[in-house]
């Protein structure tokens, strides 16, 4: 009795000490995961106050999952987690591959690995041809162009409104009311052999335009004529000035180009030494950079600092500098480029027939592929189509799959129904203990020796001891007088002090006694057949 935890008379509870079947391997668990059982209190086995479920043993009633599991699992089913909703979507090249044996099936299939083979090294291109188009716009493309400039006038002489007799209205006959001879000067252009549809305004090439005349004739407050870009500048097919006149006029253009990125002209001592006249800022660097490089001037100990030789001191004023200084001392070299000067007369001789010259101009365009390469990179057309191109392949493939597998069901059906229908119900009956959550083998509890094994002994006493705790009296015997009572499953002891009663006429507690007695101290008891126990 001490064994099963019984406490005599008048001692303090004890808390159950489990015997050592009850660290032997439970029914279904499998090998290596043993755990001891916790501590158990006398009294009747009631489920943890933290909502775990009492461990499932044979005999007694299926526990019901808790119902934290419940509302853990069933968002789980309903609603997948984002990264897994992100995993469905994106679909790799690997679910594209056909299985093996789906190959060694249909021997067809080889021509599909080979197309895919092909798309394989066809993406591979198109993605590195991607990335060498993105380098290259970020470059400046540019082509060099014939731009025709036009430059023409016009002569209006002067005419009178009315005759001389009636309009003369002065001392000298001067007829009053004339109109005053004007001449009217017109630059326009355009480029030469443009293949492109969209036709440039002409005001774009440049950054400025500036029209000197005659200071003799027009004074120097308006001689000249000047037109400067602006950020909210508008652009024009060409530039018109009229002025009075009826002699002919000299005039100078000065046309200053927009380059893009912007341009230089650099000293023209260093011009001489790196052989370089006009040009970005970047392409001066890489100038600059090829001279000391080909002339040793980098320091051989110092790779930061420079040697400077004659010329650079001449021109830097300095025998050694650091590489970081040399945007520095550079800005103070370079200048803006030289404007375009075109020297033109304007005739207002009616008999001259050449009152139109023409000029040709280098100037820089885009080059028409840095269009094309940007359609190109924005284009999603092509994108949208092979993305829905490649999810029929993958359906494609999955339902393949799923009719391969559907084949061999059959197929082992056909080639062995017996071993194939029980291997098939081995597979679900595990598949329904997963669902289900229940704990055990249902193969193992079939047979007496599971029964026979150490911990059958306490699953035996905690069943009687429940229901004794649920029904004092078995309805089936309460007739005859010889049910199965409460008090006939305790210790002579306890019997006796529950017939006499304690202290001042108390009930017995029953809850304070120990757990009852093992089933091979019942001598002559016969569990299920409700004897009653003298």
């Amino acid at each position: 009795m001490e064994g099963m935890g019984y406490r005599p008379r008048g001692a303090l509870p004890l808390t159950y000490a489990p015997p050592l079947a009850c660290f032997f391997q439970r029914p279904g668990m499998s090998p290596g995961s043993r755990m001891p059982m916790a501590g158990l209190q006398v009294g009747p086995p009631a489920g943890s106050p933290f909502g775990t479920a009492a461990p499932l043993r044979p005999g007694m009633p299926p526990t019901m999952m808790d119902p934290f599991r419940k509302r853990l699992l069933v968002p789980q089913a309903q609603h997948p987690m984002p990264a897994q909703r992100r995993g469905l979507k994106r679909r790799k090249m690997a679910d594209k591959v056909l299985p093996q044996r789906i190959r060694e099936l249909v021997p067809e299939s080889q021509a599909y690995m080979d197309l895919l083979a092909f798309e394989r090294k066809l993406d591979q291109t198109i993605a590195r041809k991607r990335m060498e188009i993105q380098e290259a716009i970020k470059k400046p493309l540019t082509q060099k162009r014939k731009l025709r400039i036009y430059i023409s006038n016009t002569f209006s002489p002067s005419k009178a409104e009315g005759d001389n007799a009636g309009n003369a209205g002065t001392p000298g006959g001067t007829p009053a009311g004339d109109k005053v001879a004007s001449w009217e000067l017109r630059v326009e252009g355009k480029l030469l052999d443009d293949p492109s549809k969209q036709k440039r305004k002409f005001s774009s090439f440049f950054k400025s335009l500036v029209i000197e005349l005659d200071k003799e004739l027009y004074g120097p407050d308006n001689h000249l004529v000047e037109w400067h870009r602006m950020p909210t500048t508008q652009e024009t097919d060409g530039f018109q000035v009229k002025r009075p006149g009826d002699l002919n006029v000299k005039c100078t253009l000065l046309l200053m180009l927009d380059h893009q990125p912007p341009q230089y002209k650099l000293d023209p001592r260093l011009a001489r030494l790196l052989g370089v006249h006009t040009q970005t800022r970047a392409a001066i660097m890489q100038a600059l950079w090829l001279y000391i490089k080909h002339n040793q001037l980098q320091d051989g100990h110092e790779r930061e600092y420079i040697n400077c030789n004659r010329y650079f001191r001449q021109i830097f004023s300095c025998g050694r500098l650091r590489f970081s200084e040399i945007p520095m001392k550079l800005a103070g070299l370079l200048q803006h480029p030289d404007p375009i000067v075109i020297n033109h007369v304007i005739s207002v001789d009616p008999n001259d027939q050449k009152k139109t010259a023409c000029y040709d101009i280098d100037v820089e365009v885009d080059d028409p592929l840095k269009a094309q390469m940007s359609n190109f990179l924005a284009s999603t057309t092509n994108q949208q189509e092979i993305a829905s191109l490649d999810v029929k392949i993958h359906e494609t493939i999955e339902s393949i799959n799923q009719l391969k597998t559907q084949r061999d069901f059959m197929l082992s059906f056909s080639t062995d129904p017996q071993d194939f229908i029980q291997e098939w119900l081995r597979s679900q009956r595990r598949d329904l203990k997963i669902i289900t959550d229940v704990i055990g083998n249902p193969e193992e509890e079939r047979r007496a020796a599971f029964y026979h094994q150490p911990w059958a002994q306490e699953a035996v006493g905690r069943h009687i001891f429940a229901k004794v705790r649920l029904c004092p009296v078995c309805p089936l015997e309460a007739a005859s007088g010889r049910g199965l009572s409460r008090r006939s499953l305790l210790s002579p002891g306890a019997a006796a002090k529950a017939r006499t009663g304690t202290g001042a006429g108390n009930p017995p507690d029953l809850t304070a006694q120990g757990p009852p007695p093992p089933t091979s101290t019942w001598k002559g008891t016969a569990l299920w057949g409700h004897r009653h126990i003298d």
